[in-house]
């Protein structure tokens, strides 16, 4: 059974950092795109950052110089650094793979495999 679970979610202060952890197993996603993307009540998911097989990174326009994802192949695990955080970064966040996809997507129809997601609360 192939799961994703996330973890390193919280509670933090503007400007404040966090670091969001994606566990894979059930698979091996060495050669997969991972993901993340985030949501809140009432708004469509939005693509926050991804990687590819090779490690190429894509980000989002909102985060982009403040976030960084990054991957451990041999931990089957994908992180995001989140830094810098703002209020409006406030979302459940979820990991995603794109199975058998070695290139990056930013949309959420490309993945396949979708952690419960981690909250993730900024309060200034």
């Amino acid at each position: 059974q192939v799961q994703l679970v996330e973890s390193g979610g919280g509670l933090v202060q503007a400007g404040g950092s966090l670091r969001l952890s994606c566990a894979a197993s059930g698979r091996t996603f060495n050669n997969d795109a991972m993901g993340w993307f985030r949501q809140v009540p009432g708004k469509e998911r939005e693509f926050v950052a991804a990687i590819s097989w090779s490690a190429s990174t894509y980000y989002g326009d909102s985060v982009k110089g403040r976030f960084a994802i990054s991957r451990n192949n041999a931990k089957n695990t994908v992180y995001l650094q989140m830094n810098s955080l703002k209020p409006e970064d406030t979302a459940v966040y979820y990991c995603a793979a794109r199975a058998g996809y070695y290139s990056e997507s930013s949309y959420p129809n490309d993945y396949d495999y979708w952690g419960q997601g981690t909250h993730v609360t900024v309060f200034s």
